[in-house]
């Protein structure tokens, strides 16, 4: 067990001793320092959470070191003790940061609660960072798996867009990772401190749909009963993510257009246009231009959404980076379900790199969820696979056991696999040259580079 640490500065080693024999008694663990500059050192060598500090010192004034330390450990609080109360002095500390200002003997009794309240402030200031640290890691493109060619071209656009305000379109088939890329987008634009809100346009009917974006007056509509902000307006300062868009009706296109031309929307039951100070990123697996040919979608707004077009890759266009995201989904579930789970199979990586993945990541991240659920060993295997994607290989070995081609095809899936993708390493296994590696790589369809 690791006791949370209290440094006692006061050049009076009686009242020190006496102090640091109370607190540790609370099951504190506790450090002395009759100065100052003392004080500092162990400040450099431990993790002190809470300081008790004189403020009449030999080498210093208590108020002022509060002033020096707190820009240089805004986590440790510190509780400062006097002789002789003074009211311009304990302004001066709080002003400068600390936590407390007490008289030393008048108030001996407070010093146990006032120190485990200012402990537990720490702790939340420390979770509340570590929160702060998991969602920004989250978040990120640096959370953004995969080492593919195409993977690494949609974040290198994607880098460079996010400082900016435009418009962003993404695109690519379900369960590609769109809203994980508007997220990385947001976290990194200037907006970041602003709300980020997702709204999934096929989630809604038409009215529901306008209220839910736009909000609405009281008494707009039966069951209007006051009024409502629309995530247009929860969105201020930040970003709107409209996740499927090409099913938006066609109605509420020309009121999006109307916020991407003029930066202001209308809510219903409303005529005073309000200011939308707000980013919007859009995403669809629909071909919006064809949708504009057909008339369902209107052709102003999509060269308005268009400004910015970022194409995500499928799973089965960026095979070889399966296993890195399967490897991640694994940790996550494991950690979910304590479960003591802790590598994959060569088998079950294969299974899962031959499979057609028409769900994509989220798929995948369904697949490792459910076969953590059911392995009881410390290795996940075919068997914890989905029935058809361990009769799928079955199948394809007994059609294909006599063609040569196939046979060649299965060969350099393997040797890939075990060289985790890396070409050069894979073609002097297979003693051919790396153009002809690539060459077999594309006419059997193993994945992109």
């Amino acid at each position: 067990m690791i006791l949370n640490k209290i440094l006692i500065i006061d050049d009076e080693e009686k009242l020190r001793s006496l102090l640091s024999r109370i607190i540790r008694l609370e099951g504190f663990t506790v450090l002395e320092a009759g100065t100052i500059k003392a004080g500092i050192k162990l400040l450099e060598k431990e993790k002190v959470e809470v300081v008790l500090c004189d403020v009449k010192l030999p080498d210093g004034n208590g108020v002022d070191f509060v002033n020096e330390i707190k820009p240089k450990y805004p986590l440790v609080e510190i509780i400062l003790l006097t002789a002789y109360g003074n009211i311009g002095d304990g302004v001066q500390a709080m002003k400068n940061g600390a936590f407390d200002y007490i008289t030393k003997g008048d108030d001996n009794d407070k010093i146990i609660p006032l120190l485990n309240r200012a402990m537990e402030k720490v702790q939340m200031q420390k979770r509340i960072g570590q929160l702060e640290e998991q969602v920004g890691k989250r978040y990120n493109f640096d959370s953004i798996l995969g080492k593919s060619t195409l993977i690494q071209e949609a974040i290198s656009m994607a880098k460079k867009v996010a400082p900016t305000d435009a418009t962003v379109l993404l695109l690519g088939e379900t369960g590609t990772g769109k809203e994980v890329f508007a997220q990385a987008i947001h976290n990194s634009s200037g907006r970041t401190c602003s709300p980020f809100v997702a709204l999934n346009c096929s989630a809604f009917g038409k009215d529901l749909l306008e209220s839910e974006l736009f909000g609405h007056k009281v008494g707009a509509f039966t069951g209007a009963l006051k009024d409502k902000k629309g995530l247009i307006e929860e969105a201020t300062g930040g970003t709107l993510f409209l996740d499927e868009i090409g099913e938006l009706h066609f109605d509420l296109q020309a009121k999006l257009l109307r916020v991407l031309e003029t930066h202001e929307f209308i809510k219903v039951g409303d005529t005073k246009p309000i200011k939308a100070d707000v980013r919007i990123i859009a995403a669809t697996n629909r071909n919006l231009q064809q949708e504009v040919n057909e008339g369902k979608f209107r052709e102003d707004l999509f060269y308005r959404i268009n400004v910015f077009t970022i194409s995500l890759p499928s799973l089965k266009h960026r095979k070889n980076d399966i296993p890195v995201l399967a490897e991640s989904f694994l940790k996550i579930f494991a950690q979910k379900t304590n479960a003591k789970i802790i590598s994959m199979s060569r088998d079950f990586t294969e299974r899962l790199q031959q499979h057609d993945w028409k769900g994509n990541i989220r798929e995948l991240k369904n697949v490792i969820e459910r076969a953590v659920i059911l392995s009881a060993g410390e290795e996940l295997t075919v068997d914890a696979l989905p029935l058809e994607m361990q009769q799928l290989r079955y199948e394809q070995k007994t059609l294909s056991a006599f063609d040569l081609a196939s046979v060649e095809k299965l060969h350099i899936q393997r040797v890939l696999i075990h060289t985790r993708g890396n070409k050069t390493e894979t073609a002097k296994l297979l003693n051919i040259g790396l153009t002809t590696l690539y060459r077999k790589i594309e006419e059997y369809g193993l994945g992109t580079p």
